[in-house]
């Protein structure tokens, strides 16, 4: 059986005001020739279809323009909630998908058939056993329970999840029997010591922020998503993160984005191969005095008009936020680039955070905005960090309303 893992899409997204319509349709475009090419059996996207639980009506247009177009190539498409996902939004296309060959799987339930199912090859033979595991939210695994401390409920929260991945792998293989067929379990999670990046929000789930590997049943292949650096999690390489296609943030810069085309043979794992995505939209990150930024921008002196490729430029100096605007427009005005994120360097914006200086709300990330006033308070450095896993966590549940 032959599959391709992808995940973390986030159709939709708003990057600094720019649509990424156009990158995400010349994805989807090639995901499908890939898909008849590579004679793939099915596609697993491992959650965060949407970048918000509300997505605009053209990228909803994208999802399901990308399904019926996928029907030609004979692959099955195996869609996971993630936690940029609305549960409802994704719910309520799934009987109409399920007609298309498509299986979504938008919130972990207990019915034995989301547990476990059987992924036929393009023949119609069974091919593999499937444990669609999606994002995990405490109310889907956990029973609330008065009067538990925070260590408590983490340490709930750990059982419940592990005992979820276990109850799945125990009905995959109660579903094998005695064929040969290989268990693919998937995810959509932090896992301990995964690499991030700035556009993955950490998923606090209750109060756990990551999962150990070990704690994963012995699956012959874990198909994650929510990071978006394509890594493995463990040295036999089994358990993967694909990461996005296309890079969501500017620190995403340079680093090549794929999917994972997963070959197994003889009910085992057999090879994992990187498909490279072709990059449509180029992002690039300039650092420096305004110097430095002139000089590196003649790289695209005789660069091709389209596309413009969207810049992020960190200014060092002590210049004033509009005389910044002001003298790197005049630098860009006559070249194929865009500055689509124009602000100081973080070094430069922490030495002005303890004076006087000017500067504007745009340069801040929300968590900076609250080390500022955190720093105005009379609290001990041992009781700052638990108020900032406060705030992340409640970030992430604001996120999960928006969604639900």
């Amino acid at each position: 059986m032959r599959l391709i893992h992808t995940s973390d899409w986030h159709l939709g997204q708003n990057f600094y005001t720019k649509s990424r319509a156009a990158e995400h349709q010349a994805f989807l475009d090639w995901l499908v020739a890939t898909a008849a090419e590579q004679q793939v059996d099915a596609i697993i996207v491992a959650g965060d279809i949407f970048d918000t639980g509300t997505p605009p009506s053209y990228a909803r247009e994208l999802y399901n323009r990308f399904v019926v177009n996928l029907q030609a190539t004979g692959c099955q498409l195996i869609v996971l909630g993630g936690n940029h996902d609305s549960v409802a939004t994704l719910n309520e296309s799934r009987e109409l998908l399920a007609c298309l060959n498509t299986w979504v799987f938008a919130s972990a339930g207990l019915v034995a058939e989301n547990q476990a199912r059987v992924l036929q090859c393009r023949d119609g033979t069974p091919g593999a056993i499937l444990c669609p595991v999606p994002f995990l939210r405490p109310r889907d695994i956990v029973k609330s329970q008065a009067g538990l401390s925070g260590s408590e409920k983490q340490t709930q929260l750990l059982h419940a999840i592990t005992d979820h991945y276990q109850q799945c792998y125990d009905a995959a293989c109660a579903l094998r029997g005695d064929r040969d067929l290989p268990i693919i379990v998937t995810g959509h999670l932090t896992t301990v010591g995964a690499s991030k990046s700035d556009a993955v929000r950490d998923i606090y789930i209750g109060t756990l922020e990551a999962f150990p590997a070990e704690r994963f049943p012995a699956a012959d292949y874990i198909a994650l998503g929510h990071i978006h650096r394509p890594q493995k999690v463990v040295s036999t390489g089994h358990i993967r993160y694909c990461g996005s296609p296309i890079a969501l943030s500017f620190d995403e810069t340079g680093s090549e984005k794929s999917v994972l085309l997963v070959e197994f043979s003889h009910g085992k794992l057999q090879d994992i191969t990187p498909l490279p995505v072709p990059v449509t939209q180029p992002l690039a990150v300039l650092k420096g005095d305004l110097t430095a930024i002139e000089s590196q921008l003649e790289r695209w002196r005789d660069a091709p008009a389209s596309p413009k490729v969207w810049l992020d430029i960190e200014v060092s100096g002590e210049a004033f936020m509009y005389d910044m605007q002001r003298q790197v427009l005049a630098m860009t005005e006559d070249l194929p680039v865009e500055v689509v994120l124009l602000r100081r360097s973080r070094e430069q914006r922490e030495q002005m955070a303890a004076g006087e200086h000017y500067e504007t709300l745009s340069e801040l990330q929300v968590e900076e905005v609250f080390d500022r006033r955190l720093a105005l308070e009379a609290l001990s450095e041992e009781e700052k960090p638990p108020l900032r896993t406060l705030l992340a966590r409640t970030l992430e549940e604001m996120q999960q309303e928006d969604d639900a």
